[in-house]
């Protein structure tokens, strides 16, 4: 299982990677994408809709199954690619990103790289 160490994690498996010193992109660790098998759909929110922190934002389809992907942050910007290419988060779970956002307002529940892999160790 990769986890890059540069990265925080959730315990419902999203990555937040910061961009900038107010900026962070979010997207699905390896742990969820190989859980969850090929992913067939992404539906995120539409351009200027608010993302919550807390909150779903995203549901992903599988071959397996449909799944929320629940949001770190709040924020506004979408990873549009990803509405033609849902294989790049099985592909490259750490590049294809889904949102961007600007108040890492639950960074408290936040782990790093070595957290997350004592978590992933308890499941």
């Amino acid at each position: 299982m990769n986890v890059p160490k540069e990265l925080m994690y959730t315990k419902s498996h999203e990555w937040v990677k910061a961009v900038d010193d107010t900026t962070v992109t979010v997207g699905l660790t390896d742990y969820a994408q190989d859980a969850l098998g090929d992913l067939v759909f992404v539906n995120l929110p539409e351009p200027g809709d608010d993302v919550t922190a807390g909150e779903a934002f995203s549901d992903v389809e599988s071959v397996k199954a449909v799944s929320d992907v629940l949001s770190p942050v709040t924020g506004q910007d979408i990873n549009k690619e990803l509405l033609d290419s849902p294989e790049s988060v099985n592909q490259s779970p750490y590049d294809a990103w889904f949102i961007k956002g600007k108040d890492v307002s639950v960074k408290e529940e936040l782990m790093d790289g070595e957290a997350y892999e004592a978590y992933l160790e308890t499941l």
